[in-house]
């Protein structure tokens, strides 16, 4: 086994950890900065953020987004909120509480170190916000306001109406801007990563990119690159995320030597509209914090379900997040949340046309706050609802049902956010270091801002100072030209197969075969049943794929092509990672393992490690090689999680 795991993660008391270990890292001299050139491939929060940041600090920055602008990043798709320890409400919060329920919430699967430090840079980013103009709801008094998110018993989450994610990317977006005109960074618009280039000595020291309007392949050269490029929902096919959203740099990094760890975390958000048909493409997000004024429920009795909403009397309806978890109600975390509504619609009673939903129903906090107030907490979310349905969530229930929506699973990363190939890093939901088997609510956000403003850029540094004086890989090296080649092999067969069916086809193939046996709950007859079926599914791909076009010209069939042969490898790694995972854990559910309630059931000292998956070649099941990170807690107790 070549792949060693080195975590990085500093001695001494917890809340010391970070203050002291950035005092240790090695500076470079402002005047030295700018000698050294960094890759950032991806402009959303996270990646923005460290472009402007990094940037700002001096160093040359080349950022690339496979959009036509930063400001199209899916950071923008974020509605509720941004999770922060400020505790300007005075009920209970702190650093250390919210560290203990992000530790919690993920089910005791994430790193101490990593999860505390999130906690204290938490506080720093809202400041940096409200300094660049992000628009924060504020009360009565003038100062920011809160709301409260799944998984906690305080209000802590910022927003901006139920555009927070659009209003914090133009917040990174201006700030990059900024250095865009200074020249400190060099913007790539419409540019994909195909591939990362590493060196002789295995240290990462460029990217392939292709420009999706002409075709072209480029070289691009650095002392270290940063994927920011988000998570792999999209291998469900359909999922919350845009529809360009996808793993190849990541998987590129990953066949490159990075290790990729818990693919098998999977987050099913409980709040999304559920689909109308079977050719559907992308599923739609409804923010989470509606959960806190409106009430979840369905009828009682299955005859009811057919009838409007208002036909059914309030003793014929259960809310059932209230019944079983009185303590956080409809605030339960996002896994249990999902869970339960699969849980009554796996039972007959579920409602709408197609009978896949239950009632968000606001009816309760319309006649107790008043329409205006609803309004103005939710009436961008309510308006988008209806453009959507045709239903006026102020007179009817919404309808919601969960799906996919974030991985907690990514490329391994030490306490420094480097990855297992020197001098390649991941930030943001590129990595998998902070959520553990489950995240919070609103705190993807405030990872991968943490990330882009707070870690990455003391932490690069860190990593350029010992090799100041290092010259650029040139373009013309053997290392690159290889690269290069071995792009265009795969672009050449994909190309030449000329079969029947579209990229979609074989996508949709995919997607549903994970759902059924690798979505909100699995178990070992469907994992097996899996990890027979996606060979066969990824050979038929490769001989019966239709690609349209020229690879020399704007083509979004090909750009399609190279992700889903991409997720066809991911997807039988995940799968394989659920397998051998015999327990279950936040959004890892195995039918085999739950408590007599129907929790999920945790087995410690077996599984309390990250999972980290070596590449060793094509044939995933028999070449792919496990590592073991144990997880040590030192200031929580693993306990069984209890939201009652």
């Amino acid at each position: 086994m070549s792949l060693q795991l080195d975590s990085h993660i500093p001695g001494g008391a917890l809340s010391d950890k970070w203050e002291n270990y950035k005092f240790d890292l090695k500076l470079v001299n402002p005047n030295n900065r700018r000698k050294f050139t960094v890759i950032v491939v991806g402009t959303g929060l996270a990646g923005g953020a460290a472009a402007a940041t990094l940037g700002e600090l001096g160093y040359n920055v080349k950022v690339f987004t496979y959009h036509d602008s930063p400001r199209r990043a899916h950071s923008i798709a974020a509605q509720g909120g941004i999770n922060a320890a400020k505790n300007y409400r005075g009920d209970g919060d702190s650093i250390h509480r919210l560290f203990y329920d992000t530790i919690k919430g993920g089910d005791f699967r994430a790193r101490e170190a990593n999860v505390h430090r999130l906690a204290e840079v938490s506080t720093n980013i809202i400041d940096q916000c409200v300094a660049q103009g992000v628009p924060f709801g504020r009360e009565y008094g003038g100062l920011l306001d809160n709301r409260s998110f799944g998984g906690a018993q305080v209000s802590r989450t910022f927003y901006a109406r139920g555009q927070t994610g659009q209003q914090l990317l133009l917040g990174a977006y201006q700030s990059l801007a900024r250095q865009i005109h200074l020249g400190t960074c060099e913007l790539f618009n419409k540019m994909e990563l195909v591939d990362v280039v590493l060196n002789n000595d295995g240290q990462a020291c460029g990217i392939i990119a292709r420009d999706l309007l002409t075709g072209e392949l480029s070289r691009h050269a650095g002392h270290a690159v940063v994927l920011a490029t988000g998570g792999y929902g999209n291998v469900y096919f359909l999922s919350t995320n845009a529809k360009n959203s996808n793993a190849t740099a990541a998987w590129r990094a990953h066949r490159k030597g990075a290790a990729f760890a818990n693919p098998c975390y999977t987050q099913i958000h409980p709040t999304c509209i559920p689909p109308s048909d079977e050719f559907q493409s992308k599923l739609v997000l409804m923010s989470e914090s509606l959960r806190n004024d409106g009430r979840i429920w369905v009828p009682r009795n299955a005859d009811d379900c057919g009838l409007d909403a208002s036909a059914v009397p309030e003793d014929a309806r259960d809310y059932y997040l209230e019944r079983k978890y009185p303590a956080f109600g409809n605030l339960v975390p996002r896994d249990i949340a999902s869970r339960n509504a699969k849980t009554m619609v796996d039972q007959g009673l579920g409602i709408g046309p197609l009978r896949n939903g239950v009632y968000l129903d606001f009816s309760h906090a319309i006649e107790r706050l008043g329409a205006d107030v609803i309004k103005g907490r939710y009436g961008n979310l309510f308006d988008m609802y209806e453009r959507i349905t045709g239903e006026d969530p102020y007179k009817v229930p919404m309808r919601i049902y969960p799906a996919t929506h974030y991985t907690m699973g990514g490329l391994w990363v030490d306490y420094n956010l480097q990855t297992t190939v020197p001098g390649l890093f991941a930030i943001g939901e590129a990595n998998f270091s902070d959520h553990g088997a489950n995240r919070l609510g609103a705190s993807a956000l405030m990872q991968g801002l943490a990330d882009g403003y707070f870690v990455l850029p003391p932490t690069m540094a860190g990593f350029l100072a010992p090799r100041l004086g290092e010259s650029l890989v040139s373009t013309s090296d053997p290392v690159f030209e290889q690269a290069e080649r071995d792009v265009r092999d795969r672009i050449d067969q994909l190309m030449s197969i000329n079969g029947t069916h579209s990229v979609d086809h074989f996508h949709r193939e995919l997607g549903k075969l994970i759902w059924d046996h690798c979505g909100m709950a699995r178990n070992a007859a469907g994992l097996e049943k899996a990890l027979s079926e996606i060979p066969a599914l990824r050979a038929e791909f490769y001989k019966d794929l239709k690609v349209l076009g020229s690879a020399e010209s704007v083509n979004q069939s090909l750009e399609k092509a190279l992700r889903v042969a991409d997720f066809m490898e991911l997807a039988e790694l995940k799968v394989r990672d659920a397998l051998h995972r015999e327990e279950s854990c936040g959004g890892h559910f195995r039918d085999e393992h739950q408590t007599d309630e129907g929790e999920a059931k945790r087995d410690d000292e077996n599984f309390m490690y990250v999972g980290a998956w070596e590449w060793g070649g094509s044939d995933i099941q028999r070449d792919a090689v496990l590592h073991k990170e144990p997880l040590v807690y030192e200031a929580v107790k693993p306990t069984q999680r209890s939201y009652k």
